[in-house]
């Protein structure tokens, strides 16, 4: 039995699993740089930078989000 769910599991590798590793890596990077980015400290060195300004032009509702996280 052990031997038959052994061979079952090496017969499935191909696109399908690679998919999902890629998948599974971007949603752990936008989870993780959300983390980041809502932290104060970090959005005041990014402010610091001059890249605070960049981030709310582009995203004119980040600034409103982060307002109403912390509520």
């Amino acid at each position: 039995m052990a031997t038959q769910i052994m061979s079952r599991t090496d017969e499935v590798s191909g696109p399908d699993k690679e998919t999902l590793y890629l998948l599974g890596g971007v949603a752990l990077i936008l989870a993780g740089t959300g983390l980041v980015l809502s932290s104060p400290t970090v959005r005041r060195y990014l402010g610091q930078l001059g890249l605070g300004n960049f981030a709310s032009a582009a995203l004119p509702d980040l600034e409103r989000y982060f307002r109403l996280r912390s509520m």
